[in-house]
C-alpha cells in the first residue's frame, strides 16, 4: 500500500470518527425540536433560546456531516447517467468531483475565514432578546467543516485514482 493510499486511508478513518460523533448532535436536535413544539403546543410555552438551540445544533450537522457523506458516497450523483458509464469513466468523473470539491472547499474556507474572524472580534451574539450569546463560535464550523470536506475530498480523490489506473 502506498503514502497516499495509507493518507486517504488515515483522513477516511478521521472522517468517520468525526462523523459517528455528529451523529450524537442529531439526537439532541430530535429530543431539542421535541421539547420546543410539546412546550410550544401543549403548554403555550416557548423561549428564543430553545428555538436557536435547534440551529445552533443543525450547523455543525451539516457542516461536519457532508463530509461523512462523501465518504461513505452518499452523496447527491446523477446516477441515471453514471450507472451506464464504464468503471474507468466513473473513476475519472469521481476524480474531477473530488479536486472540484477541494477547490470548492477552498473557495468557501478563503471567503468565510473574515466574516468569521469579524464575528470573533465584535464577539457576536444572538440579535434577539432572550437568545444564545457567542454565535460566532457556531460560524467557526464553516472554514472547520469545509477544511474537513477538503481532506475528504482528497481522500476520494487518492482512491478515485487509484481505481482509474486499475480499471480496465
Amino acid at each position: 500500500m502506498g503514502a497516499a493510499r495509507k493518507l486517504a486511508n488515515g483522513i477516511d478513518a478521521f472522517t468517520d470518527l468525526v462523523g459517528r460523533a455528529t451523529s450524537w448532535i442529531a439526537l439532541a436536535l430530535a429530543l431539542v425540536m421535541s421539547a420546543n413544539v410539546l412546550l410550544r403546543y401543549g403548554f403555550s410555552l416557548g423561549w428564543i433560546w430553545a428555538q436557536e438551540l435547534e440551529w445552533h445544533l443543525l450547523v455543525p450537522i451539516c457542516l461536519l456531516g457532508m463530509s461523512y457523506v462523501l465518504r461513505h458516497g452518499e452523496h447527491v450523483r446523477v446516477d441515471v447517467l453514471f450507472q451506464s458509464f464504464s468503471p474507468r469513466t466513473k473513476c475519472a468523473i469521481d476524480v474531477v468531483a473530488a479536486v472540484l470539491g477541494m477547490l470548492l472547499s477552498l473557495i468557501v474556507i478563503r471567503l468565510s475565514i473574515h466574516y468569521v474572524m469579524q464575528s470573533w472580534d465584535t464577539n457576536e451574539g444572538s440579535a434577539n432578546p432572550g437568545g444564545i450569546d457567542h454565535r460566532y463560535i457556531v460560524k467557526s464550523l464553516i472554514p472547520i467543516g469545509f477544511a474537513l470536506f477538503f481532506v475528504q475530498s482528497l481522500s476520494e480523490a487518492i482512491k478515485s485514482y487509484d481505481a482509474f489506473r486499475s480499471a480496465q
